[in-house]
């Protein structure tokens, strides 16, 4: 008998709340209104950091991952949790689309599928190029690096024609460790933002639109990016909805983020499967919509035991 029907995961610097850190407070706001509407469901539920070394996890049927926002700096140490935990219960989203989702390559499986993406080039690790050579041969004069394992604009640089030796370094050092994705900077998302569309259960359910501070590129909060209320299109909706399905399997929860291209056509910049910003403190009605969508896994797991 397991004692635990859920277990929402953070990371251990978010476990607790602050009065002081308004960062933290948010985190800890945020997954509690996942905490609180799956307990109003009448499940046992508990929040911890996914690397608590004194919980056994074999005592919840479910986990599932919330802001577990130190996973790409201990990757390797998250990569063999996730698969011990994998073989002793549930995990929403999946170890297989988490895997998946994890690599910003699954950009390219998605296109495969009909999926418009931002124009991107693929940097694999242990390639021999120079960051001159990269912008003649795409003739980019204005881009965007980043790895492709990655999370809250890790090694995210603005590069362009003056810069380029500024930041060969860095490219050469981070290129001989992981691959690295370059794309042309997308002159939009700095005009008009960048707006992430949540869905549950393949459905839409809320959304917000990203705008970074002035005289920066990045939406994150981290960077001063601000937060906004949006009411997206038909087209918008039906567009995340579309990449959802597209997926190797419906993922439960998903946040598409998606701009206006180079070219004004709407295009995926990412897809978030794994431990994405929801922004349940402005749409809380939205955590009991993912609590319900919870308790119906758990309802067919039972069902199928």
């Amino acid at each position: 008998m397991r004692t635990y029907d859920c277990i929402v995961l953070t990371d251990h610097r978010y476990v607790n709340d602050s009065i002081t850190n308004e960062y933290t407070h948010n985190v800890y706001n945020e997954d509690n209104y996942l905490v609180k509407a799956l307990q109003k469901l009448g499940l046992k539920t508990g929040r911890l950091s996914w690397d608590d070394p004194n919980f056994d996890w074999s005592n919840t049927k479910t986990i599932i991952f919330r802001s577990t926002w130190d996973y790409f700096d201990r990757f390797d140490e998250f990569s063999k949790w996730l698969k011990l935990v994998s073989k002793i219960t549930v995990l929403i989203n999946s170890e297989a689309i988490i895997r998946w989702n994890i690599d910003k390559h699954y950009l390219l499986n998605l296109k495969n599928k009909g999926v418009h993406i931002s124009e991107t080039h693929f940097i694999e690790k242990g390639d021999v190029i120079t960051l001159k050579q990269l912008h003649d041969q795409l003739n980019w004069k204005e881009t965007v690096l980043k790895p492709c394992v990655s999370g809250a604009a890790r090694h995210t640089y603005k590069l362009n024609q003056d810069n380029l030796n500024k930041y060969e370094a860095i490219f050469k050092e981070l290129i001989s460790n992981e691959a690295m994705m370059l794309s042309p900077f997308q002159y939009n998302i700095v005009e008009k933002g960048e707006i992430s569309l949540m869905v549950f259960n393949g459905k839409y359910t809320h959304s917000v639109l990203k705008i970074a501070k002035a005289g920066d590129f990045r939406v994150q909060d981290d960077y001063g990016g601000s937060v906004n209320d949006y009411t997206p299109s038909n087209e918008e909706i039906q567009f995340a909805e579309a990449v959802v399905k597209a997926c190797p399997e419906l993922p439960l929860y998903a946040r598409v983020d998606i701009f206006s291209d180079n070219e004004n056509q709407l295009a995926l910049l990412e897809l978030e499967l794994i431990e994405p910003e929801l922004w349940f403190r402005k749409h809380p009605e939205a955590a009991t919509i993912l609590a319900e969508v919870i308790k119906e896994k758990l309802t067919s797991i039972a069902l199928s035991q």
